[in-house]
């Protein structure tokens, strides 16, 4: 288990997403052109019209369990970390209001806005590593070490 810090402080920031825009890929420039060091998503809303999710059952070595959506759909949820290898996962809702949800692989292609307000931890830095068990690069939490904490 991975954990750091109790009472970390907190900044927070936002950003607005046009129609076009790749969702995934403007976060993580986001992330890298403020130098944020432990992002997570705080909330978000808005629309896409693509989405490629990877599904529960999926695992390192079962990857099928990949769905690409194409139409309209609502963000009802966001959620995850944002470091280099953003860990998200997304509920959608379609035009009837059923949702489908899942890991966000990308292509999350913007219909009309999203507003995505992040949140970073001060105290903290986030990183990924390759966990044997999981197969997955698993988030790693450590302390931010003094004198480094930019803004």
């Amino acid at each position: 288990m991975s954990s750091a810090g109790g009472g970390s402080a907190l900044r927070v920031h936002a950003v607005r997403l046009g129609p076009g825009q790749e969702l995934l890929a403007s976060l993580q420039a986001f992330v890298q052109e403020r130098r944020l060091r432990a992002p997570f998503i705080i909330t978000c809303v808005g629309s896409v019209t693509t989405a490629t999710l990877r599904l529960a059952n999926a695992t390192a070595t079962n990857t099928n369990e990949v769905i690409q959506l194409s139409g309209r759909y609502e963000i009802v949820s966001l959620v995850g970390t944002v470091n280099p290898e953003a860990h998200l996962h997304i509920c959608l809702s379609d035009a009837e209001g059923r949702t489908v949800g899942g890991h966000v692989l990308g292509g999350l292609q913007v219909f009309t806005t999203a507003e995505v307000v992040v949140g970073e931890a001060l105290d903290l830095q986030f990183t990924r590593e390759m966990d044997e068990h999981t197969g997955f690069p698993e988030l790693v939490v450590q302390p931010r070490s003094s004198g480094s904490n930019e803004s």
